[in-house]
C-alpha cells in the first residue's frame, strides 16, 4: 500500500509558550496511533510542542469564503457580541 492510499491526517501542534493549538500541516498514515508517532517524528523534532492533535482530514468541516457574507455579516449588528462591549478586569489575562 502506498502512502497516498492511506487517509490525510490534520496535525497540530500547540508549542510550549502557545495557548492554542495550531495547524503546521498534513500526513498519510493508516489510522490515529501511527498519525500521532508520526507527528511527533515529523513535526516536533527540536521540542518544539508539548501537545500533538490529530485529525482526519475528512472530518474536518470548514465554510467557503464565499459563505463569509451569510455567516458573519449579522454579527455586525449585534454590537454586545463584541469583545469591547465587556470591561476586562485586569486580573483576567489570556482572553
Amino acid at each position: 500500500m502506498t502512502t497516498k492510499n492511506l487517509p490525510l491526517w490534520e496535525v497540530f501542534i500547540r508549542s510550549q509558550h502557545g495557548l492554542a493549538h495550531k495547524h503546521v500541516g498534513s500526513l498519510h498514515a493508516a489510522d490515529a496511533e501511527m498519525a500521532m508517532n508520526n507527528a511527533r517524528d515529523v513535526y516536533t523534532r527540536r521540542n518544539e510542542g508539548v501537545s500533538i492533535w490529530v485529525v482526519p482530514s475528512a472530518s474536518i468541516v470548514a465554510s467557503s469564503p464565499d459563505d463569509k457574507e451569510p455567516l458573519f455579516d449579522p454579527a455586525n449588528s449585534k454590537v454586545y457580541r463584541h469583545p469591547t462591549f465587556f470591561p476586562m478586569p485586569d486580573e483576567v489575562k489570556h482572553i
